[in-house]
């Protein structure tokens, strides 16, 4: 069998960034940390090009900010200029969109700064000297430290420390915990998953880290183990405390950009159907305006949310549903009384709710969106019976990643 590294390089050229960020060249073959245009000589693996050498790069290649880039599994395009990665994240829209016959008008395109990652998994794993805690170099096990992270905030990067002594405690030689980290106004909020059993002298090792490192709460293998103060979020003005691993929008600029298009979307209806709510990002922001009925899958999100309405005065009516709407959608019957809707489904889309409001009189919808494939099929759906697609905003809160947002305007014609 021959050594990969025995084969002979050969030269090729970059042709276009494939939806995971890696150049595709001729073959077709992947190149990771490439650019469209860029000559290289690589040797063949399979798919994957290995051993790349650049050798000619491209005017949108630039220097990568993190000394970690090349190592860690967490960004895979800090080689690509600003202007490049705004261009081509729209451009993996407008791709979406035209699969399925359509075009829309883009508005400039909102990006998240460096350092301002707010939630994040981390890997944590004992070691013979102690323990270890980052996250995994791309598609492999093998885990990365991070001291000098450009990506996450610096509140966020004091969960390391946190997840090392968490794996000290709570891991088996042979295991690799889950640390799920979000920042609160209270301190960090951690559930650790992949752990030993909990029992009495654990609990208590728990309960004092969680003291030394001042966190809000602290939860092990779906148990909350001690809550020192709320883990709250703000949603505009409005104060909610999550459940223990709660979606939280990855940065609060993403959130606030989203927020905005929604509400500028939504504009003067007085009744507005929030689907997906979560814990109330949009729904209790536009509750000082309007009355919102907010429908999620998850019972305690919806409790969450409840209890951050009713704690806030000046704030219309807010009813909440327990409904999971893959399966229950809502009908156009219940959609009738709605002037507008918010659709924010996670990355498999909303096609059966869709299907429901395609049959309804909604005359508005805002619709956020994690995954333009499966948006584009939505779209799709809704223009063709009877909505127009005005507008797109792509919101880049993952920043140097191949992760994109959007939030797009539908209106009846």
């Amino acid at each position: 069998m021959t050594d990969d590294h025995q084969l002979p390089l050969r030269r090729f050229s970059v042709t276009r960034l494939g939806h995971h960020g890696d150049g595709i060249v001729d073959g077709p073959f992947f190149a990771p940390r490439t650019l469209p245009g860029e000559v290289i000589e690589a040797r063949t693996a399979d798919k994957v090009l290995t051993d790349i050498r650049i050798i000619e790069p491209s005017s949108d290649r630039v220097t990568p900010p993190c000394r970690h880039f090349r190592s860690c599994g967490g960004c895979q395009l800090q080689h690509a200029s600003d202007v490049f990665l705004a261009s081509w994240k729209q451009e993996v829209v407008r791709s979406a969109l035209a699969a399925n016959n359509l075009t829309a008008e883009f508005l400039p395109i909102s990006v998240s700064p460096p350092q301002s990652r707010r939630r994040a998994t981390l890997a944590a794993r004992r070691t013979k000297k102690g323990a270890m805690a980052g996250l995994y170099a791309r598609g492999s096990d093998v885990m990365v430290e991070i001291p000098e992270c450009r990506l996450f905030h610096p509140d966020l990067m004091k969960a390391l420390p946190v997840a090392e002594e968490l794996a000290t405690i709570g891991a088996s030689r042979k295991q690799t915990l889950a640390v799920a980290v979000t920042m609160s106004r209270n301190g960090l909020d951690i559930a650790v998953s992949n752990g030993k059993p909990l029992d009495g002298p654990m609990r208590r090792d728990l309960a004092a880290l969680a003291e030394r490192h001042d966190l809000a709460r602290l939860s092990f293998d779906d148990e909350v183990v001690v809550t020192r103060a709320p883990p709250e979020q703000r949603f505009g003005d409005v104060v909610v405390t999550p459940p223990s691993g709660a979606f939280l929008q990855a940065t609060q600029e993403g959130e606030d950009a989203l927020r905005a298009d929604v509400r500028r979307i939504v504009g003067a209806a007085r009744r507005v159907a929030d689907l997906f709510a979560g814990c109330g990002t949009f729904a209790l922001p536009l509750a000082r305006d309007m009355a919102v009925h907010a429908v999620e899958g998850d019972a305690a999100m919806m409790s969450a949310l409840d209890a951050g309405w009713r704690r806030t005065p000046g704030l219309k009516a807010v009813t909440h549903e327990t409904r999971d709407l893959f399966r229950r959608p809502l009908l156009p019957d219940e959609l009738a009384p709605f002037d507008a809707v918010v659709l924010d489904p996670p990355r498999a889309g909303a096609s059966a709710q869709t299907a429901q409001i395609c049959a309804s009189s909604v005359p508005v919808i805002a619709y956020v969106s994690c995954n333009p494939v499966t948006f584009a099929k939505d779209a799709r759906q809704l223009i063709d019976h009877g909505y127009r697609l005005v507008s797109i905003r792509v919101v880049d809160q993952f920043r140097w990643s191949s992760h994109v947002e959007l939030v797009a305007e539908f209106r009846r014609n």
